[in-house]
């Protein structure tokens, strides 16, 4: 699982049929910038919780659903770590 932020709504209207409606956001992790399926309704600047690989396509939905990054948790409280405190 990654921690990400979210940038903006991705809209995506010509799409193959195995994303049907699902919501997408541009997630940012500070240094990289990608696009995610959106499972639990986030909005701009939110923090979330990711996760990729065969999880992203289970938690969107199905094993045979076209996603490699999806949201699975908005997280409640959650202050970057800034460089000084990392790994304390």
């Amino acid at each position: 699982m990654k921690i990400y932020q979210i940038q903006r709504p991705l809209v995506s209207t010509h799409r193959i049929s195995g994303l049907e409606h699902r919501h997408l956001q541009v997630v940012s992790d500070g240094s990289s910038t990608a696009v995610a399926v959106d499972a639990v309704g986030c909005k701009p600047g939110d923090w979330v919780i990711c996760v990729g690989s065969s999880a992203a396509r289970e938690a969107a939905g199905s094993k045979e659903y076209p996603s490699d990054l999806t949201i699975v948790g908005i997280i409640d409280h959650w202050p970057p770590a800034d460089d000084t405190t990392e790994g304390q």
